[in-house]
């Protein structure tokens, strides 16, 4: 749903925000407030758009990560996008290392999958 200036978009979006996208599956009942809080500390990144419907996670330039949660009463796993406007392989490299960071801190990441994979 499209509204306000131009490249606004207005609503609820459940799909990644990027052309590229890597996503890590993780069996871990958090909010997402929490779980970007999670990602924000293992990859010293700050937290973009707080506050709004489409926080994200900045990893490095070009490439962020975004959670996508459950459905209302649907069971993990909640969804790690890393999303990059400049490769897929970008994405990837960036979702094995947060993979990696993530597995340091305790959370049992799956192995990435991407559309294009």
């Amino acid at each position: 749903m499209a509204g306000g200036p131009p490249g606004t978009v207005i609503g609820v979006r459940d799909t990644a925000g990027g052309p590229f996208v890597v996503t890590l599956l993780v069996n871990l009942p958090i909010t997402k407030l929490d779980a970007l809080e999670v990602i924000a500390f293992v990859s010293d990144g700050p937290v973009e758009h707080a506050g709004t419907a489409h926080p994200r996670v900045s990893l490095a330039p070009h490439v962020w990560a975004e959670v996508q949660i459950p459905k209302f009463a649907d069971p993990p796993p909640l969804a790690v996008d890393i999303c990059s406007d400049a490769s897929l392989a970008l994405a990837r490299e960036h979702a094995a290392l947060l993979s990696a960071a993530l597995e340091r801190v305790g959370w049992r990441v799956r192995p990435p999958h991407g559309a294009d994979e």
